[in-house]
C-alpha cells in the first residue's frame, strides 16, 4: 500500500469507527478500530516519512479524524497534535472526551501511542 493508501485507511475507518458507535454497533466498532491502529503501525513502519504523511489528517474536516490523528501524533509533531487536541478539548462529546484524556496521559508522561 501506498501512504496515501494508509492515510485514507486510517481516515476511513475513524469515521467508521465513529459511526458504529453512534449506532450502539460494538463488534463493528473494534473490528474499524483495529484497522485504523493498523494502518497506523504500517505507516509507523516506514519512520517519519509514514508519520509525516498522517500528519495532512491534522487539518482533516471530520473532527473525529483530526482528533484521532493528533493522538497518534503528539510524539511527532508535538505542537501542532497539542494545538488540534486542545481545541478538540474545549467541546462536547467523545471527541472532547479523548482529546482531553491524549492530553491528561501526554502531560502525565504515560502516553505510548508511537513509542520511540
Amino acid at each position: 500500500m501506498t501512504l496515501e493508501d494508509l492515510v485514507r485507511e486510517f481516515a476511513e475507518n475513524v469515521t467508521a469507527q465513529t459511526n458504529a458507535i453512534s449506532r450502539g454497533e460494538a463488534g463493528l466498532e473494534d473490528t474499524y478500530g483495529d484497522r485504523y491502529i493498523a494502518a497506523f503501525k504500517e505507516l509507523r513502519s516506514r519512520g517519519d516519512t509514514g508519520r509525516d504523511a498522517l500528519a495532512v489528517l491534522l487539518k482533516h474536516p471530520n473532527p473525529d479524524v483530526r482528533t484521532t490523528a493528533a493522538a497518534f501524533l503528539l510524539r511527532h509533531r508535538t505542537a501542532e497534535a497539542r494545538t488540534v487536541l486542545e481545541e478538540a478539548a474545549l467541546g462536547q462529546g467523545l471527541v472532547a472526551f479523548e482529546a482531553q484524556q491524549a492530553l491528561k496521559r501526554w502531560e502525565e508522561g504515560t502516553w505510548a501511542l508511537d513509542p520511540e
